[in-house]
């Protein structure tokens, strides 16, 4: 069969430098966990906690995963369209410019340009930089999507143009502001509104960027690395298009107990529980589609972290729901119970299925067998023990910090004043820094792997054909 021309080597920076900013992410990750517990380690101005937790977000949701997203995205739109990229000339523009907006992003953010808008903290030059770079990439998927030569538009696909579709909707409307000065605007929306917007974009952008993004990975991965087909291309769509309408209607139960309308906070509340659907639609489709194969899960590390990547999806949109309900909500919001569900959603389901993705990647776009078997093995349990460390420790860190908050003496008076419940926290603090530092070890054996491969793997031709 004629092979077309693939574009593997815009995969390959893009695989090199998204881990390069996922990397950073941890790293600023680990050191802000420590800063919590020893103060003395922010030096102000640039190193603050203030100042390096947005940094810490936006390189690893940025930098990490949607750099990670256009390795993936880019690699299959080829497989899945049987036709090279429509432009090679826009992929390698949104290589650079990809490069040059997160390092525009990291500077302003250590300086303090910040909009207070969490996961759109990027001031108006960068935002602009942001939408440049999307429609770059929007350009090219969707070109070689109309010239594909595959009549059938396999979910992966569907899962990209969602993608694509949504994060251009939410960060512009979003991102409606008013410059007053080169690195300062404000918001063009007020009040309530603003708050609205604001969460509106902000759980619409997990969507967009944490769950259709990741499921079209996983939908595309699992297969290649099971070697049998998923279990139901039919219940794949029917949940891309429940999951699709049900979560734009979401954002406002970040907003329970505050100004917001009652009825829109029922709403979110409401579409949030029937999110389970949909969510759990795609979590039974991954378990059945292991029918006869679950003795692969001990005999390839690429199942492993797919499989695993998927369950945490499937308890992750289990715990939203539950969040979203107004009394669980009073006990547990602004809680540390937080932090563990957005972790477990980051280190387990995105980033165990990104593993994946690039292990099955590497030996392909670079023509060499995996280094070690053995390493990428302790590279799954090293950030599967990270993570649930991490995890557990805030959830149980969480419970007990809402009890205290809400414990009265008998005449009404709180039975804990803020320092003692802070006190209370240290130790649940120590075990999320050194959690991160488990999970650092884990990356770190991940890139030597990687570079090892790269560096000494034996030639892989057979596998490089197949690609």
């Amino acid at each position: 069969m004629e092979q077309p021309g693939y574009n593997y080597a815009i995969v390959r920076s893009f695989v090199s430098w998204s881990i390069l900013w996922g990397l950073v992410a941890v790293l600023v990750g680990v050191l802000i966990s420590f800063q919590l517990v020893y103060p003395d380690l922010n030096f102000p101005p640039y190193l603050t906690y203030g100042r390096l937790r947005p940094l810490h977000t936006n390189a690893g949701i940025f930098g990490w995963a949607i750099g990670s997203f256009f390795a993936t995205f880019l690699y299959m739109v080829q497989r899945l369209t049987r036709r090279p990229l429509w432009s090679n000339g826009l992929a390698r523009f949104q290589l650079w410019f990809f490069n040059a907006t997160i390092i525009a992003a990291a500077i302003t953010l250590l300086l303090g340009f910040n909009t207070s808008k969490e996961y759109h903290e990027l001031e108006w030059p960068v935002d602009v930089m942001v939408v440049i770079l999307w429609v770059v990439f929007a350009i090219n998927i969707v070109m070689t999507i109309i010239k594909r030569r595959e009549e059938q538009m396999y979910i992966s696909l569907w899962f990209m143009l969602a993608s694509i579709v949504g994060v251009a909707i939410l960060y512009l409307v979003n991102a409606a502001e008013v410059p007053v000065s080169l690195f300062k605007s404000y918001s063009a929306y007020a009040g309530t509104n603003d708050a609205n917007v604001q969460w509106w974009y902000g759980h619409n952008a997990v969507a967009m960027v944490l769950t259709a993004p990741p499921l079209a990975v996983f939908y595309y991965f699992l297969p290649k690395s099971t070697g049998v087909p998923i279990y139901s291309h039919r219940l794949s769509i029917v949940a891309f298009w429940s999951l699709i309408f049900m979560y734009l209607w979401t954002g406002a139960h970040h907003l329970l107990w505050t100004p917001v309308p009652d009825w829109i906070q029922t709403l979110a509340m409401a579409f949030s529980v029937m999110l389970i659907a949909p969510s759990w639609g795609s979590v039974f489709n991954g378990y059945l589609s292991m029918g006869g194969q679950w003795h692969q899960m001990r005999e390839n590390y690429l199942v492993k972290f797919l499989i695993l990547g998927i369950t945490f999806y499937g308890l992750q949109t289990l715990q939203g729901p539950l969040q979203a309900i107004r009394s669980f909500s009073a006990f547990i919001h602004y809680t540390d119970w937080v932090p563990g569900h957005v972790h477990m959603g980051a280190l387990g389901w995105v980033s165990l299925v990104l593993f994946a993705a690039i292990y099955y990647l590497v030996p392909r776009i670079y023509g060499r067998e995996l280094y070690s078997i053995p390493l990428a093995n302790l590279h799954f349990w090293l950030v599967l023990l990270g993570q649930l460390g991490y995890s557990v420790s805030m959830w149980i860190a969480g419970v007990q910090q809402a009890g205290m908050w809400h414990s009265l003496n008998p005449d009404g008076s709180l039975a804990y004043s803020f320092m003692e419940t802070l006190i209370e926290l240290y130790p649940y603090w120590w075990i999320r820094a050194i959690s991160g530092v488990i999970y650092l070890v884990g990356l770190a054996t991940f890139i030597y792997n990687l570079f090892m491969t790269v560096r000494r793997g034996k030639p892989a031709g057979a596998i490089a054909q197949n690609a």
